[in-house]
């Protein structure tokens, strides 16, 4: 079935999801594409990461940061949630590198502020704004209290988190070497509970996203043929969109026939 025709089957059910929801399609061999209030902002959870973890690329790739730089973790830096660095030691030295990975396959809140710090907010935003993106925003750091009961929140829309990761795939949005390499990142995220669900052994570049009514999966599937698959969602019944996205997922891509024999082939990081 072509995915225009997927989308039309799974239409009904997806109106009937309750809250904001957003889904993004697009077949990266034709060209075809669909869309659900793709151009929907909503609060992007920890889906703002990826637009992070290219700006530490592009800042790489310019000359301004390297991966080998060191932070020691201090107590006061570590972030309640998830990820692996608030659990361990006072004192443990990272390179950027360890932070850009963690901050991707563990969601790692810890990691992604030191990141936001280094960067700079306004370096990640005109880097958004360089590649098209204009609802996709980075407006604090996380866990920000102050900020967030003053209605400050970080944005996405499925839409431009699609045409970044488009970018990515076809090497133009940082470099093709860069994007090689947080393609590979992304290939090993550990938080699989969504679009892999009933994809075993296909390999899926994605990052979630999860808050109080909230429910992300984003990425690129490497399905018989490479798909875009980005769904989001605000004030939703998470479980019900959740299985939604697991269901959606093995709709449009089917697995490779060598991927489903080989399902525990190993992915290089930084190749």
């Amino acid at each position: 079935m072509m995915i225009k025709e997927i989308f039309r089957s799974l239409l009904p059910r997806l109106a009937s999801l309750p809250g904001e929801v957003s889904l993004y399609v697009k077949d990266l061999v034709t060209g075809e594409s669909c869309a659900w209030q793709a151009d929907l902002p909503l609060v992007a959870a920890s889906v703002i990461k990826i637009p992070v973890l290219i700006e530490a690329f592009r800042q790489e790739r310019d000359g301004l940061l390297s991966m080998e730089e060191v932070f020691t973790i201090r107590p006061e830096q570590k972030m309640p949630s998830c990820g692996a660095l608030n659990a361990l030691h006072d004192g443990l030295q990272v390179t950027l590198r360890d932070l850009c990975v963690l901050m991707i396959i563990l969601s790692d809140n810890t990691a992604t502020n030191i990141l936001i710090d280094r960067l700079g907010i306004g370096a990640v935003n005109a880097a958004l704004q360089g590649l098209g993106c204009q609802k996709t925003v980075l407006r604090r750091r996380l866990f920000d209290v102050e900020a967030s009961r003053k209605g400050v929140e970080n944005s996405i829309t499925a839409g431009e988190i699609g045409m970044l990761l488009e970018k990515m795939y076809r090497g133009q949005c940082v470099s093709p070497q860069a994007d090689a390499r947080m393609i590979s990142v992304l290939k090993e995220q550990r938080l699989n509970g969504k679009m892999p669900f009933f994809l075993s052994g296909v390999p899926i570049a994605h990052k979630t996203g999860e808050d109080d009514g909230i429910t992300h999966d984003v990425g690129i599937v490497y399905a018989e043929h490479p798909m875009i698959l980005c769904f989001a969602s605000e004030h939703t019944d998470v479980p019900f969109f959740e299985r939604f996205i697991q269901d959606a997922a093995a709709a449009f891509c089917k697995p490779k026939e060598k991927e489903k024999n080989n399902s525990q082939r190993r992915i290089k990081i930084w190749g």
